[in-house]
């Protein structure tokens, strides 16, 4: 469960009922990932929505996205693995 406030996102895990929240850039990262896309699209259209080198931007994208997947706010998945 999510909610925008002024450019940032607060999102409630419902099974903790602990709540945290993400800047701007964490909340276009939680757009973009509310339906299933692979890591490397993600990065590519960040890359392309702002100045950020690819290699700092991958850098950071995988932590936060290690981050939120330790805190099960999202489900990551090994398509290929699959």
């Amino acid at each position: 469960m999510s909610c925008h406030l002024a450019g940032e996102v607060a999102i409630l895990q419902l099974e903790s009922g602990i709540y945290y929240t993400v800047n701007p850039v964490g909340a276009r990262i939680w757009t973009l990932v509310q339906q299933p896309v692979r890591v490397a699209r993600l990065r590519d259209t960040l890359v392309a929505e702002y100045d950020v080198p690819p290699d700092r931007l991958e850098a950071d994208l995988l932590d936060l996205l290690t981050r939120l997947a330790a805190e099960r706010l999202i489900d990551v998945r090994d398509v290929d693995a699959a």
